[in-house]
């Protein structure tokens, strides 16, 4: 393991594409030699069963050549039929001793060999007695032939055996063989799925560090395990995921100092035009009092800026520390419906809302402000007398929230920024005071907190928003 950690990603790739092969090869290997040996051995047996075949049909041969021989001598004498007999006889007896693999037993052997001895003998004698040793050469062919076929017999039942075991052993590799080839795939197997696993833990560790980072979730360490190189990668991550909470504190410093900075002297400028246009200073002309309107309404404005800015800064902070709770989020909705009751009654509005309770794992303050202000945004936009739908759902994967109205929906060019702070869409109610553009960020990082995502789905009127919540054992 320790070789294992020191390694790199790229080396233990390497590793596991050579193995894999490496241990196919073995066995291949091994199997083809196992096969080579067998058939060889094939090969030399049908080579000693052919040849012990040729001493068997030689034996026969010369047992043919010695009867003609013998029977001639003991009717003409010839000293050179005696030679043609001693000759084949000393070829039959080569044959027989030439049957080295398949060697015939010592009983038949000497019977072979006592038989012969007794022919050699009824050849001497004399012509007297040629009639009867014909007789008895007779039957002692007859015997020998008989010997001669049980050699035969005996070499063709070894022949067979050896076939039989050479047929053994080639059904014996044939299935070892195939029984090694199929442990080493399945060997070979574990070995991926086992370098996959392990290759992939830091792989998976390192995506959820990447996705907390975008996330903006600061809090826990990044500390990946593996090889050495996603280990050093873990710890610039880490070094990135500390650098990026300086830059976000330094930044939430700045934005609180600013904002109190500009919050003093804008107050002494409202205070100013107030007195202006009460007259403290003196009676003021039509013209002067209409530039004194136009500062107290841009004072008014930037004020509500400063105030949104500094919400949305606490809001960025907030998002972090989530206190989560069982919670039904369809008694959630009905209480923000209440909340905003004289807005949407106001406008003649129906707010329809899913019955029954859909629990979740969830901060209901901060999912509330979120969906506190996809409501207060869509009965801004919608029509008088129209409906808004505040539906709840769940599934394997989550809890899903849709808030449908029938507004004007959001301009196409417009979709892809409407979750950006301070972007104001081209699309505004009639007779509306126009947006800061921090409502739909504020959702954005609330919800991006839970670990879900909220999307802007293309409806042909009205706006459409849906919010996808994980469930409990998908969020850390």
């Amino acid at each position: 393991m320790f070789i294992l950690n020191r390694a790199s990603f790229r080396q233990l790739l390497v590793v596991a594409f050579l193995l894999v092969p490496a241990l196919l090869a073995v066995v291949s290997v091994r199997g083809l030699y196992t096969l080579e040996r067998l058939m060889i051995e094939t090969r030399q047996g049908a080579e000693h069963a052919a040849r012990d075949s040729g001493n068997v049909q030689r034996l026969s041969e010369r047992s043919v050549t010695m009867e003609r021989a013998a029977r001639q001598f003991l009717v003409l004498g010839d000293t050179a039929l005696r030679d043609r007999f001693d000759t084949a006889a000393r070829e039959a007896a080569d044959a027989i001793a030439q049957l080295g693999n398949s060697p015939p037993p010592d009983a038949l052997l000497k019977n072979w060999h006592a038989q012969l001895d007794t022919l050699r003998a009824l050849m001497s004698g004399s012509p007297s007695t040629a009639a009867e040793r014909d007789v008895a050469i007779t039957n002692g062919f007859r015997d020998l032939g008989q010997t001669n076929t049980e050699i035969a017999d005996h070499v063709q039942r070894m022949s067979e055996a050896r076939n039989q075991a050479l047929q053994s052993q080639l059904e014996d590799g044939r299935r070892a063989l195939g029984q090694r080839v199929i442990a080493a795939i399945a060997l070979a197997a574990l070995l991926a799925i086992g370098f996959a696993v392990w290759l992939a833990r830091p792989l998976k560790r390192l995506e959820s560090a990447i996705v907390a980072l975008g996330e903006n979730r600061m809090d826990d360490a990044i500390d990946i395990p593996g090889p050495s190189d996603l280990r050093d990668l873990g710890r610039r991550l880490d070094w990135l995921r500390l650098r990026l909470s300086e830059l976000d504190s330094d930044k939430a410093r700045f934005l609180r100092h600013i904002s109190h900075e500009l919050k003093t002297p804008l107050a002494a400028l409202r205070e100013g035009v107030a007195l202006l246009e009460e007259g403290v200073t003196g009676a003021l002309s039509e013209p002067q009092r209409e530039v004194a309107r136009i500062l107290r309404q841009n004072t008014a404005a930037l004020q509500s800026q400063i105030e949104d800015l500094l919400r949305f800064n606490a809001a960025a902070f907030e998002a972090r520390r989530l206190v989560r709770r069982r919670y039904d989020l369809s008694m959630l909705a009905h209480q923000l419906v209440d909340e905003q009751r004289l807005q949407w009654q106001a406008r003649r509005l129906q707010v329809n809302v899913t019955p029954g309770p859909v629990w979740a794992e969830v901060d209901p303050d901060k999912l509330g402000v979120a969906l506190g202000n996809l409501l207060s945004n869509a009965i801004r936009f919608s029509p008088l007398e129209s409906t808004i739908q505040f539906a709840l759902s769940t599934s394997t994967s989550g809890v899903q929230i849709d808030i449908i109205d029938a507004g004007p929906g959001v301009a196409p060019e417009d979709r892809s920024r409407v979750f950006e702070p301070f972007y104001r869409g081209e699309r505004q109610p009639e007779g509306a005071l126009r947006g800061t553009g921090i409502g739909l960020s504020i959702v954005h990082e609330y919800v991006a907190a839970h670990g879900g995502r909220i999307e802007l789905l293309a409806e042909t009127e009205g706006a459409h928003f849906r919010i996808s919540l994980p469930s409990a054992h998908h969020h850390d």
